[in-house]
C-alpha cells in the first residue's frame, strides 16, 4: 500500500479559532469556532460518535479502512491494540483564537477504572507559531490544597488558578509534553501541531471563558469522582524534562524528533526534510505526514507525490520510506514499542 491523502476536518469546538489552519491547508473556514483539525484519527469526539473521524479525499473513513486490512496498516503486532482500527495516537492542528481554559486529562490507570478505556490523554505540543507575548500554562507552580482547587473551580476564579501555575513563554520551535493530571492552558494566539493519546477525555476546571456549562465539564462521572485525576503537587521541578526547542533543525538525512523523550513512549513527532537525491528516510510504521512547505515526493513500496498543506496516512506496509523534493514534512507516530506497551499495561 502508498500512503493515502486525507480531507479537511476541521472541528466545532467551545473556543475560538481556526484561521491558521485553514491558511496552512488552504482550505475555508465556516465558522469562528473551528480551532482544532483532527488528522488521521480513528476516534470521535466524545459527544458524537462520529465527529472527528477522518476520512480519506475518496469519502473513506480511514477507521474502516484500518479495520479491513489491520496488518498492512499496523503491522504485525496488530492484534494487540485496543481495537482493530486503533493507531495508538490522536494528531491535531490546534489554532487558539482564544486562552484555552485551564484544564486536565486522564491518566490510562484512571481511563481504565472510571471510563472503560485503555488510553488516558497524554498529550503534547509542538509550536508551529505564536504571538509575542503569549505563553504556555503547565502545571502548578506550589503545592495546593483539594479543597481549595474545588472551592476555586466552583467560583470560577481564573485569576487565582493561573497564578498558580508555571508559565512559559511560548517560542517557535518549543516542544512541551503535557502528562496526564497535568493541569494546563494556552494563550491565545498559539498555533501547535498536538499529539496525543487517541481519546476525547478533558476535565474543565474552567468552563465560563467557553461555550461548555459545569454539567458538560466533569467527563460524565462528577466532580468528586473526576477530580481525583488532577496532581495536586509542584510541576516545577519536572519542567525541564517536559519542554524542548528544536526549531525543525535537521542535520543530515535523518528526521530530527521535535518533543521531549519523555514523549517516547506515548508518541513522536519528527521534523524531515526532503532533499534533492531521495536521502531522507523513515523508518517503516504507521504515521500522520503533515506537509508544512513545499513539494516532492514520498517513495517505498510504490510512490505518491505531495504539496504544501497535504495530509497523509502512512501505512506500515509501505516500508522504510523516503522523502524527495523541497520544503518541510512533520511525521507523527505512535510511541516506542507501541503497542505493546497498551497491552502489558507498561504505560499508567
Amino acid at each position: 500500500m502508498i500512503p493515502i491523502p486525507l480531507a479537511p476536518n476541521l472541528i466545532d469546538h467551545h473556543y475560538l479559532g481556526g484561521a491558521k489552519i485553514a491558511a496552512l491547508r488552504r482550505i475555508p473556514c465556516t465558522s469562528e469556532f473551528q480551532p482544532e483539525e483532527w488528522l488521521g484519527a480513528t476516534v470521535s469526539r466524545a459527544d458524537s460518535p462520529v465527529t472527528g473521524l477522518a476520512q480519506t479525499k475518496d469519502g473513506a473513513l480511514l477507521r474502516d479502512l484500518i479495520m479491513g486490512d489491520p496488518a498492512g496498516w499496523i503491522g504485525p503486532s496488530h492484534s494487540t491494540a485496543a481495537t482493530p482500527g486503533d493507531t495508538g495516537l490522536l494528531v491535531k492542528l490546534l489554532d487558539a483564537g482564544q486562552r484555552l481554559p485551564v484544564h486536565v486529562h486522564p491518566s490510562r490507570a484512571f481511563a481504565r477504572a472510571h471510563l472503560d478505556c485503555p488510553y488516558g490523554k497524554t498529550e503534547a505540543w509542538y509550536v508551529l507559531d505564536c504571538a509575542p507575548g503569549s505563553a504556555f500554562y503547565l502545571g502548578w507552580n506550589t503545592d495546593v490544597d483539594s479543597t481549595e482547587v474545588d472551592r476555586r473551580r466552583d467560583a470560577q476564579d481564573s485569576e487565582w488558578m493561573l497564578a498558580h501555575m508555571n508559565r512559559i513563554e511560548a517560542q517557535r520551535g518549543m516542544g512541551i509534553l503535557v502528562p496526564a493530571g497535568t493541569v494546563h492552558a494556552i494563550d491565545a494566539g498559539i498555533f501547535v501541531a498536538e499529539v496525543q493519546e487517541p481519546t476525547d477525555f478533558s476535565l474543565l476546571l474552567e468552563w465560563s471563558i467557553t461555550t461548555s456549562t459545569r454539567d458538560e465539564s466533569h467527563l460524565g462521572i462528577g466532580f468528586d469522582r473526576a477530580m481525583s485525576l488532577v496532581t495536586m503537587t509542584a510541576t516545577t521541578a519536572d519542567l525541564a524534562m517536559l519542554t524542548s526547542h528544536n526549531d525543525r533543525v535537521v542535520d543530515g538525512p535523518r528526521p530530527t524528533s521535535l518533543l521531549p523523550s519523555a514523549a517516547d513512549p506515548y508518541f513522536r513527532i519528527w521534523c524531515a526534510k526532503p532533499t534533492s537525491d531521495d536521502s531522507t528516510e523513515i523508518r517503516r510504521g504507521f504515521a500522520i505526514a503533515l506537509v508544512l512547505s513545499g513539494s516532492g515526493s514520498f517513495s517505498g513500496a510504490g510512490t505518491i507525490t505531495f504539496s504544501a498543506g497535504d495530509v497523509f496516512a502512512v501505512p506500515e506496509s509501505f516500508g522504510d520510506w523516503r522523502i524527495a523534493g523541497t520544503g518541510e514534512v512533520l511525521v507523527a507516530t505512535p510511541g516506542d514499542h507501541w503497542p505493546q506497551t497498551l497491552s502489558s499495561g507498561g504505560i499508567r
